[in-house]
C-alpha cells in the first residue's frame, strides 16, 4: 500500500488551509498513492480560542473538501483532524473517506490533551473540547486500519484493542510540540508498531516558530520491527512511504507476541 503523509502549514485562514490541503493531495495522487493523511487540525489553528470559531457540523465545508478531493482524486484521505460541533459540544474529529467519496469512518479524541509540563507545555483541550467515545477502525481494500489522535497515542489498551480488530495500521493525526515532540513522538510511534506488530504513521503539522503553539513536525512511518521508514523534519512536506503489509505476518511468526499473550492473567483489578 502506498501512501503520503502530508506535512502541511496550518495558518490563521481556514480557507487558505483548505487549498494547501487539496494541493498537497494532488500532488500525492500524482505519485499514485493509495492513502494520504493529513495532520490534527489541519484547518485550524491549535488554540483553544479558536476551536469553537473554525467549528463546523457533520457534512461542513471541510468535511465536503475532503471528500470531494478522494472522489475526484480517487484515493482514500484520512482527513488529519477538525473541530467539529454538535450542539453545544466541540470535538476534535477525523473523518476518513475512501476512493469514491464514502465516509468510512469518523473518530473522535478520546483523550483529551490536558499536560502541564514542568518548564515546558502547559495546555488543556477539555477547556474547550469534548471526549469521544470510540474505538475507531475502517475497512480498506488493503485491510482493516486503526485511527486515533495525537494524546490517543499514548494509551497503549487503545492501540491494542485497535489491533485486535485487526488493524494492520494505525494512522495518527497529530500535533506534538516541542516539549513532549523530542522526548516522546518518534519513541511511542516505534513502540506502538512493536507492542501490536503492525504499522504506525504519524503526521503533523509543519512547525511554526511564531504561533502559539507550537507544533514537532517529524512526521514519520514505523514498520512492525520499529524501523522508521522514512522522516520529515520540520519544515512543509510530503512524504512517501511503500507498507508491505506482508510484513505483519512475518514478523509475527519470528516473534509470538501476539498470539501468545496470557489474557487468563491479564484481569486487572484497580486498588
Amino acid at each position: 500500500m502506498q501512501i503520503a503523509l502530508i506535512q502541511m502549514p496550518v495558518t490563521a485562514d481556514k480557507q487558505e488551509n483548505l487549498r494547501v490541503a487539496r494541493q498537497c493531495l494532488e500532488e500525492a495522487a500524482a505519485h499514485k498513492v493509495d492513502l494520504a493523511v493529513l495532520p490534527e487540525m489541519f484547518c485550524c489553528p491549535y488554540e483553544n480560542a479558536c476551536f469553537r470559531t473554525y467549528g463546523e457540523p457533520e457534512g461542513g465545508p471541510a468535511q465536503e473538501a475532503l471528500r470531494k478531493a478522494a472522489a475526484e482524486l480517487g484515493i482514500y484521505v484520512v482527513g488529519g483532524s477538525l473541530p467539529e460541533l454538535e450542539e453545544h459540544r466541540v470535538y476534535n474529529t477525523s473523518y476518513v473517506f475512501g476512493p469514491d467519496g464514502a465516509q468510512l469512518a469518523k473518530h473522535r479524541k478520546v483523550h483529551l490533551f490536558d499536560i502541564d509540563v514542568a518548564g515546558g507545555q502547559s495546555f488543556r483541550e477539555s477547556d474547550t473540547l469534548s471526549p469521544g467515545n470510540a474505538i475507531t477502525t475502517f475497512e480498506t481494500a488493503f485491510g482493516t486500519m486503526g485511527l486515533c489522535i495525537c494524546f490517543d497515542l499514548r494509551f497503549e489498551e487503545l492501540a491494542r484493542c485497535m489491533c485486535l480488530r485487526g488493524a494492520k495500521v494505525l494512522f495518527v493525526p497529530a500535533a506534538f510540540n516541542m516539549t513532549t515532540g523530542p522526548a516522546h513522538w518518534e519513541l511511542l510511534l516505534r513502540q506502538r508498531a512493536v507492542d501490536n506488530q503492525c504499522f504506525t504513521v504519524g503526521v503533523s503539522p509543519a512547525r511554526n516558530e511564531h504561533a502559539s503553539y507550537v507544533a514537532y513536525g517529524n512526521s514519520l512511518v514505523s514498520d512492525p520491527w520499529g524501523t522508521v521508514l522514512c522522516r520529515a523534519e520540520a519544515e512543509p512536506a510530503i512524504l512517501y512511504a511503500d507498507l508491505d503489509l506482508n510484513r505483519l505476518e512475518s514478523v509475527r511468526r519470528q516473534l509470538p507476541i501476539l498470539s501468545a499473550r496470557r489474557t487468563d492473567l491479564y484481569e486487572v483489578r484497580e486498588r
